[in-house]
């Protein structure tokens, strides 16, 4: 493999295994159909002064989240975050080189209830408490998606919450509404999700009511594309976390960081052409470069091409095909909207690489770029909430209970209704 031709090491998937959540799954007897949003304080019924100030705060909302390979279970009152409880199935797919979907939805049932039971305890607020649950609908993997909608629609049965079914592409932007460091969710902005499933530019007007699909993938997401090149270059999963150490020089014992500009992989839809015609000005397609590398790697191992090339050039070089393309159609959404602002959000959020050169542009275009916290990027509860708490505080009407799961759901459809 290209890994030992490079003089690299292959790289082991290091992400330890997130504990599971442990507990019993909280349960209430008496289901009610009236609930005021400020609900009732912990240590029993409500007093007028402590109702009038939970309501001031804001909807109770417990979100879940459960469209891939991460069990998330978030509670939010208003836009204070109060628990972010997560259960990931990754080191189970590691041996696949990547998700699984039976496995992912299997390791989904085994870790809802318990991750209920702790976010409540974290919280502590008793389920009794809530005013409302939010669950993602779509987009994701069906099979995964039916485990926690399952298990949302079973919890607003017992207890007569408010159920909300939202879409998960907007709840990666609203969880910014709740992130601690952050002074809002502004808006209108541009926001670049890019994860293992999902590689988009949206433009979002309202979080609720007004976000429009600028450009997507039309065959691989961006860390599909990391995942897939990285079983080419003898790496484990995830991808993305490993290229981005073997571009570091992190794997093959030197410390050298590899040369970005070494092999120029290309760029997909980025030809004069492509830029001109609007269905593919902010679109994405990584499937070429992929091929590409098998290209690089096949060639090598045969004896062709530049000896001296690295693994960590070749990784990098890669990760830096990636990262331009991104860069660059995102900076065209806003110069194409006239929109100033852009968030970033999804797991691929986490690489380096990619927050710097967007830093590095977005300040030469005079565009402000807002990162939440690594923790809130990634697939979470949190956001979930957050969506359900902004949805429920405009007294919007919850999603009729026989909904099911759209594993293709629309960006503009936030709430199943």
């Amino acid at each position: 493999m290209i890994a030992d031709g490079l003089t690299g090491d292959r790289a082991r998937g290091d992400s330890a295994r997130n504990d599971r959540a442990r507990g019993d799954s909280a349960r209430n007897d008496s289901a009610r159909n009236d609930r005021a949003h400020g609900g009732r304080a912990a240590g029993g019924a409500a007093t007028g002064d402590d109702s009038a100030a939970r309501a001031a705060a804001g909807p109770l909302v417990l979100g879940i989240e459960s469209s891939c390979d991460e069990t998330g279970v978030g509670i939010v009152r208003g836009r204070t975050l109060l628990t972010n409880t997560i259960a990931s199935s990754m080191d189970e797919h590691v041996r696949y080189g990547g998700v699984v979907p039976e496995v992912a939805s299997r390791a989904h049932v085994q870790a809802i209830g318990p991750a209920v039971a702790q976010a409540l305890a974290e919280a502590q607020v008793r389920i009794e408490d809530l005013d409302a649950i939010a669950v993602t609908a779509g987009p994701g993997l069906s099979g995964a998606l039916l485990v926690g909608v399952s298990a949302a629609k079973g919890l607003a049965a017992a207890t007569g919450l408010p159920l909300y079914g939202i879409n998960h592409l907007a709840a990666h932007v609203a969880v910014d509404l709740v992130a601690e460091d952050s002074p809002g969710l502004h808006t209108p902005t541009i926001a670049l999700l890019v994860s293992g499933g999902h590689t988009e530019i949206l433009r979002i007007g309202d979080i609720v009511d007004d976000i429009e699909l600028l450009g997507a993938t039309i065959d691989d997401a961006a860390g599909e594309a990391f995942d897939k090149t990285a079983r080419l270059l003898g790496l484990d999963y995830p991808g993305g976390p490993n290229i981005s150490r073997a571009a570091a020089g992190a794997l093959d014992g030197t410390g050298v960081p590899g040369d970005p500009q070494a092999v120029r992989f290309p760029r997909g839809l980025s030809t004069a052409p492509d830029l001109r015609n609007p269905a593919r000005r902010h679109s994405f397609s990584f499937s070429g470069l992929k091929t590409a590398v098998l290209r690089f790697v096949t060639a090598h191992e045969a004896g062709a091409g530049d000896r001296g090339i690295r693994l960590a050039d070749v990784a990098a070089s890669f990760e830096e095909a990636v990262v331009d393309v991104l860069v660059t159609k995102t900076l065209f959404a806003c110069e194409d909207t006239g929109i100033d602002h852009v968030l970033l959000g999804g797991g691929v959020a986490a690489n380096t690489r990619l927050r710097e050169r967007l830093t590095e542009r977005c300040a030469a275009a005079g565009v402000t770029l807002r990162v939440p916290p690594l923790r809130l990027c990634t697939d979470n509860g949190a956001m979930v909430a957050a969506l359900g708490a902004e949805i429920a505080s405009r007294s919007l009407a919850p999603s009729p209970f026989d909904f099911g799961v759209t594993s293709s759901l629309e960006a503009h459809d936030v709430l199943i209704a």
